[in-house]
């Protein structure tokens, strides 16, 4: 195969900008899938993808294109996410390509995450080249958003090609550009075989799938190949490309994209960012791979029948074959039981893998209050990372407290401006910049704790900004912060899974809203149930469930008032009893009132 007429790219935007829409319009122009057989969103194959129209997961897809020089065409589309929570996603989708379209709305113009993947395109040396999508909406300006890629992004905004992927406009000229300004992979056929695996999965049938870009050499089926990471040989049994069902072929040489099985049963012996080479003619160096990506959301996952927790298991070591930011290890509760403790890179991240779990292996699990990582020093000289709050040291052997922070940018009207910097310093943040980028455009930039915007932060900044206002985010660093431990208390027992580290003076109304929140959550027992927020030994707050009544009086129709009263004593004491032996089932509901606290 001819490596000048291949084409690799990926395309980058905005969430809902219309990436999805524009990559079912080039597989129909190709010919890569039957008219009768085309659905919208076609290769986000999830169920999960389809509900939220969203991109979760990175899609390869071959297409061939004969281009009006005649030549016949094999080009590549490595699909990529939109949403911030799936940037270690695009990261890896870019580095397997050549070049990247910029989808940009014609009446959103260039947002939050627009720029976070130009910049993660620019860092890859990528080719890239604006679209301005949805020119057939009635509020569409695309003379204007040509001035804003000029002017915020550094490319030629004239250069820009305006089409309508929902009506089909322009879409010949988008991939005849892809042709003309991207170029060909580099690499040799010639050379030993280095490749790299950019994604991978579980197939019960063939074991651990891999997606693979080819850089260098071949790769044929029945050929024997080494895993630098494990060091371990395997003989391939099938080589195939995505086109887009998977479709086995002969081989793989450089500067194509696809897939191979060998046969690989334990998941822990190949992983993203791994490179394979020929067992027989090794290549001398590997790729340095892709950079570990560490979890700054935290949760614990506990199965609600005991029986599902090897299930579970089992299920978060497939889905970390296929999502290598996503951690877990096992963990106990007193109050749940045994689980897991699994991090993540967000909010929408979290509610994804929950989701896939319950719905693909068919588990019903209980979700604790999501919490962030902390560094704690303490007076030792020890620096101590706690991801489960229960871990906090006492509080007389801790120096100092750490928390992470981010650098928080946002992009919205000018006339939303106002409550969303009310938002951010209520939430403890420090403005570092404010542009004007346009007369209807602001670019405010904070820094902001992170255990501030995993609570509500993110719904809150839709509501006040009508959907207008987008946000993107990176890690900055920890710094010290007066922060408390605390714990809540159900008849004097602590319910380690509802444990959270929050800031001192915030801990008071936060415990308050919490116990009153619990006591309307948990139902009414045969006995009395005191709801208890507490920092340390102090009690800060507190509420009463009264116990279900019954009226044991009921069959005395007459007779001396002491026969009732022995009634009520003998129900008292079992009263007594049952509250020290008694079990309170926790409803979900309870360790989700922690995120939703109301203002």
């Amino acid at each position: 195969m001819n490596i000048r007429t291949i084409r690799n790219f990926s395309i980058i935007a905005h969430i809902d900008h219309g990436k999805s829409t524009l990559a079912d319009r080039l597989l129909e122009i190709t010919g890569t899938v039957d008219p009768r057989k085309m659905s919208s969103q076609f290769l986000d194959n999830m169920e999960l993808e389809k509900e939220r129209g969203i991109t979760i997961k990175a899609q390869t897809v071959r297409m061939n294109y004969q281009a009006d020089d005649g030549e016949n065409y094999i080009i590549n589309l490595i699909d990529t996410p939109g949403h911030v929570d799936f940037t270690y996603e695009v990261s890896r989708s870019l580095s397997v390509c050549e070049g990247a379209i910029l989808v940009v709305d014609a009446a959103q113009g260039v947002e939050a995450q627009t720029l976070s993947n130009v910049y993660l395109a620019l860092e890859n040396n990528l080719e890239i080249f604006p679209v301005i999508n949805k020119i057939d909406l009635p509020n569409a300006l695309p003379e204007k958003v040509k001035a804003e890629i000029e002017n915020m992004i550094g490319l030629e905004g004239e250069d820009a090609l305006l089409i309508s992927a929902k009506e089909g406009k322009g879409i010949k000229e988008v991939i005849e550009e892809i042709i003309r300004k991207i170029p060909p992979p580099r690499g040799s056929g010639d050379l030993p075989l280095k490749a790299l695996v950019f994604d991978s999965w579980f197939d019960s049938y063939h074991g651990v799938v891999a997606l693979v870009r080819i850089f260098e050499g071949k790769i044929n089926s029945g050929m024997k190949i080494k895993l630098f990471s494990s060091n371990k040989v395997f003989e391939i049994s099938q080589v195939g490309v995505f086109s887009p069902q998977m479709r086995e072929c002969s081989g793989l040489s450089a500067g194509e994209v696809g897939y191979i099985a060998a046969g690989i049963k334990n998941i822990s012996d190949i992983r993203i960012g791994d490179t394979i080479t020929g067992e027989a003619n090794p290549t001398a160096r590997p790729f340095p791979g892709f950079k570990d990506i560490k979890p700054m959301v935290f949760c614990a996952l506990y199965p609600t029948q005991s029986i599902q927790y090897e299930i579970l298991k089992v299920a978060l070591d497939k889905l970390s074959l296929n999502d290598s930011s996503f951690s877990f290890e096992p963990e106990s509760s007193l109050a749940l039981g045994f689980g897991f403790r699994c991090g993540f890179l967000g909010l929408l991240h979290l509610d994804i893998i929950h989701s896939r779990l319950e719905r693909e292996y068919n588990l019903n699990l209980i979700t604790t209050s999501p919490t962030v990582a902390y560094q704690v020093v303490t007076k030792k000289g020890e620096t101590i990372r706690i991801e489960n709050p229960t871990h906090l040291p006492s509080p007389q052997d801790i120096l100092r407290i750490e928390e992470p922070y981010i650098l928080a940018s946002f992009h919205l009207p000018p006339g939303y401006l106002g409550a969303v910097v009310k938002l951010c310093e209520e939430k403890r943040g420090m403005q570092k910049k404010l542009q004007y980028i346009t007369e209807n455009r602001v670019n405010l930039v904070y820094e902001l704790p992170l255990s501030e915007v995993i609570f509500d932060f993110y719904d809150r900044l839709k509501s006040l900004t009508r959907g207008y206002g987008s946000m993107d985010y990176e890690y900055l660093d920890f710094r010290e912060s007066d922060l408390v431990k605390l714990d809540l208390l159900i008849n004097g027992d602590a319910i380690d899974a509802l444990t959270s580290i929050v800031p001192r003076k915030s801990a008071y109304s936060r415990g308050r809203t919490l116990a009153e929140k619990l006591r309307k959550t948990i139902p009414r027992q045969l006995f009395e149930v005191i709801i208890q927020a507490a920092i340390g030994s102090r009690i800060i707050a507190r509420e009463r469930i009264v116990p279900l009544k019954k009226n044991v009086t009921a069959k005395c129709y007459g007779g001396d008032i002491t026969r009732k009263r022995k009634l009520w004593e003998k129900q008292k004491e079992g009263k007594k009893r049952s509250k020290q032996i008694g079990k309170i089932d926790i409803p979900q509901e309870a360790f989700l009132s922690v995120l939703k606290l109301d203002k």
